[in-house]
């Protein structure tokens, strides 16, 4: 099976200095597709950004994609929250660690994926 190539976009260097990373997932993000240009671009920011649980479903905010210059009438908001990606398993296993040992999501690294 061949590896799946990756184009890292941007990396949270802050979170590094700020937190004790004790585990890491990897999650997909549902995007807008301005929001996927932007990135496309680098236009996105992890700086103050977190991740929370709502619902049973886990929310990215505060991460800031700038809106797409060249898109026409029809823009993202910079700063929405949004959906995280996982299973349910790993979500349910995260919010216990989050009451339990108060613990706090936040993202690493956002990368673009090819499709295998």
């Amino acid at each position: 099976m061949p590896k799946t190539e990756r184009k890292l976009v941007t990396k949270n260097r802050q979170a590094f200095h700020n937190y004790e990373i004790i585990d890491s997932y990897e999650a997909g993000i549902v995007l807008e597709g301005t929001e996927v240009k932007s990135i496309r671009e680098g236009r996105i920011n992890l700086k103050d950004s977190y991740a929370q649980v709502k619902d049973g479903e886990l929310w990215l905010i505060h991460c800031h994609i700038s809106p797409y210059p060249q898109a026409s009438f029809s823009q993202h908001d910079p700063v929405r929250p949004r959906k995280l990606l996982l299973h349910a398993k790993q979500i349910a296993k995260l919010t216990g660690d989050i009451t339990r040992k108060g613990l706090t999501i936040v993202p690493l690294s956002v990368y673009l994926r090819k499709p295998d």
